[in-house]
């Protein structure tokens, strides 16, 4: 009966106020639905966010990245040379900083992620709520420390091109740092993978790959070097950043290369496509993990 009653009055034309409403209603049912399903992640990230910014070690670190940057530009004579002192800070400490905070939060926040679990919300939810809080508090700390000085010394595209860097590092070892929370139960165990992560990609691969380079010196090794590059977040992004520093001529017969291909538009797309697979992988496979987890 519902359905001829519908059928009559979509062929009657002197009712289209009806139709126009019925149309309306449920466009604003679809959006209400949509705000539901987000409504508890915006809701668990602005908790999240407001309990990382009152932490005391994020202030400290937003504090020393300030006084730092201030420091590093005072003291040298030419801007280009406060970069590339800057540079060392962006890739050792931030990715040091990020890797180890998220994963001390997310241990100490786990009674409220088991909380949060027990409530009729989507275990995804919660592990992407999770990261989003963290790489927003942390991306707010560099944005500042950072790049507050940057923008009052150096305000060009090497400097941004540094500031952007260090954000992307963030969020990368952010995204690595919840795959080894939600990896491992045992706390001391997920902050020594976190740890033993950090090494290897700051110090124990450039190692390996200088290695790799004496042993294979009598092959052509460059076009390979852009794929090994590739497969370490923190060399990706040192190798853009001294490209921008128009200094690849110290590199040699590889910079050459990297220049051809880094140096330009679709290089640094490339390269930003990169760490973004980075950041995405490690949390697809968190949240992977974190649905089949006894919690």
């Amino acid at each position: 009966m519902k359905t001829t009653e519908t059928f009559i009055g979509l062929a009657n034309p002197s009712r289209p106020t009806d139709i126009r409403q019925a149309t309306a209603s449920k466009r604003s049912d679809g959006l209400e639905s949509s705000d539901r399903k987000n409504a508890p992640m915006f809701r668990i990230v602005k908790y999240v966010l407001y309990d990382i910014l009152q932490n005391r070690i994020v202030i400290g670190y937003t504090l020393f990245l300030l006084a730092v940057s201030f420091g590093v530009f005072n003291l040298s004579d030419a801007p280009t040379k406060g970069l590339v002192s800057l540079l060392n800070i962006a890739l050792i400490v931030t990715p040091l900083v990020s890797i180890v905070f998220a994963t001390i939060h997310f241990y100490n926040s786990y009674e409220f992620i088991e909380l949060l679990a027990a409530q009729p919300i989507r275990r995804s939810v919660i592990v992407w709520s999770e990261f989003w809080g963290l790489t927003l508090a942390l991306t707010m700390a560099v944005a500042v420390g950072m790049g507050l000085p940057i923008f009052l010394f150096t305000p060009n595209a090497t400097g941004l091109s540094l500031l952007a860097a260090a954000i992307g590092l963030t969020v990368v070892f952010v995204s690595i740092a919840m795959l080894a929370s939600v990896a491992t139960r045992d706390k001391a165990k997920g902050i020594g993978v976190a740890l033993l992560l950090w090494f290897f990609f700051s110090l124990l691969y450039d190692a390996l790959l200088l290695f790799l380079m004496f042993s294979f010196a009598d092959y052509p090794l460059e076009k390979a070097m852009l794929a090994f590059v590739s497969l370490n977040p923190i060399d990706l992004a040192r190798v853009v950043v001294l490209l921008q520093m128009d200094i690849s001529a110290l590199m040699g017969y590889t910079g050459a290369l990297f220049r051809e291909f880094l140096g330009t538009g679709w290089g640094i797309a490339f390269a930003a496509a990169v760490l973004l697979l980075w950041a995405a992988l490690p949390m697809w496979w968190a949240v992977r993990i974190f649905k089949r987890k006894d919690l």
